[in-house]
């Protein structure tokens, strides 16, 4: 646990001296330390070259589609079509990582699926996911949700 104390720019107290408490397992970790010496500019340069690495947003958009369901077969056999359909009509400029459970498998009895894909999103990528999910057999128990940049991946 890191106690930060003197911390300037609270909501609405930006003027005002405050006290911040960070409860964590790595008080060690460069995102930590930048926030316990407030430098905002280091922690920006650092994450930006990360995150074209990497391929994270700004640099590319994330997609992700998620299958939920009831029956877990069904759940596998909808998410393995729409991959197949996505690999076999993927540009050069895209990387579709295979199906997994989502980090939450099972929320309120229905099991669920995603898909991962980066890219740089236009009309055509969106015509073509929307043309692949539209052409997948499917019941009245299957929702499938498409999310461009989620703010949560780990839901």
């Amino acid at each position: 646990m890191i106690y930060l104390h003197k911390w300037h720019g609270r909501a609405g107290r930006e003027n005002e001296e405050g006290n911040v408490i960070i409860q964590t397992y790595n008080p060690e970790s460069f995102p930590i330390q930048c926030a316990k010496e407030q430098d905002y500019i280091k922690f920006y340069n650092q994450e930006i070259k990360l995150r074209k690495v990497l391929k994270y947003p700004p640099f590319c958009d994330i997609i992700k589609i998620e299958v939920s369901e009831r029956n877990e077969h069904n759940v596998t056999k909808i998410i393995n079509q729409i991959y197949e359909k996505l690999v076999n009509s993927q540009a050069n400029d895209m990387s579709i990582f295979a199906p997994m459970p989502s980090p939450i498998s099972k929320i309120k009895n229905r099991y669920r699926w995603r898909i991962i894909i980066k890219c740089i999103i236009g009309n055509n990528v969106i015509n073509k996911i929307n043309s692949i999910i539209n052409g997948v057999k499917t019941n009245q128990d299957t929702r499938i949700s498409v999310e461009v940049n989620p703010n949560n991946m780990g839901v």
